[in-house]
């Protein structure tokens, strides 16, 4: 791999395994998220399941009818965080009674963002695996130290992801989304989603604080959004790399930088 492709390579790592959303919410609101999350009763948590479930299914499909190809040019990181803090003042003025219809709406954005980066690292989005690839960002929520100690959160991820994405992705190219082939997209979404709540139920903990209110929820929704962006650079920058020099090697190598 030469020099500029192993800088990238870094700088992919380092986005890929920052710290958790959780120690980013803290940080910039000035206290421990777990304080939010004693604050959260079953039945909002039960809400927060719903409404995933329901933004993970209707996101890609919104998201890629509404873009146009980028043909490779930069990405619209600030307007897609503009967009989104938006419904996050919704959210935060409104409380959990609106995020069954901030949520969708929030992570429909998210989603156009990560597929405007994956066009810019030259992504087709037509392409089924592109589309699993976009999808698989929001399984990435960032990772712990023990997470680091076992190799990478972030390859941990992919590879436990990995075998439903290769069969649901055969299915989509052989018969397209048919009868059929539901479950096991099905199964391909709600492992997304699982690992995707855990972000989403750290944001409205964080947005239920007292002291946050409509302006905090749309700082919030702003780093969330960024957070996902850095996932997705990260993401789509290794999966170029992999186009170049192979996955094995791209991997290997991603395992002996050290940040």
């Amino acid at each position: 791999m030469d020099t500029v492709d192993l800088q990238f390579l870094r700088m992919a790592k380092e986005l890929l395994e920052r710290p958790s959303l959780t120690a980013r919410i803290a940080a910039k609101v000035g206290a421990p998220v777990e304080k939010g999350l004693t604050l959260l009763p079953k039945k909002i948590q039960s809400t927060v399941h719903k409404a995933t479930e329901k933004s993970i299914h209707v996101a890609f499909e919104v998201a890629a009818s509404t873009m146009e190809k980028n043909n490779g040019k930069e990405s619209s990181n600030f307007a897609h965080k503009a967009m989104v803090a938006g419904t996050g003042g919704l959210g935060g003025f409104f409380g959990p009674l609106a995020l069954m219809v901030e949520l969708p709406i929030s992570t429909t954005l998210i989603m156009r963002s990560i597929i405007d980066i994956a066009q810019s690292e030259g992504e087709d989005i037509t392409d089924p695996e592109t589309k699993f690839a976009c999808l698989e960002v929001f399984a990435f929520g960032g990772y712990s130290a023990s997470d680091d100690a076992a190799g990478s959160g972030y390859l941990m991820t992919r590879a436990a992801l990995a075998k439903t994405f290769t069969d649901a992705a055969k299915i989509f190219i052989e018969r397209g989304i048919a009868n059929e082939s539901a479950p096991i997209l099905a199964r391909l979404l709600a492992s997304i989603a699982s690992r995707f709540q855990l972000v989403v139920t750290e944001k409205v903990a964080a947005q239920m604080m007292p002291f946050i209110g409509a302006l905090g929820g749309a700082g919030i929704n702003v780093i969330f959004m960024n957070h996902f962006q850095d996932m997705a650079r990260g993401h789509f920058i290794v999966r170029r790399l992999e186009r170049k020099y192979g996955v094995a090697e791209v991997q290997r190598q991603y395992l002996e930088i050290k940040i």
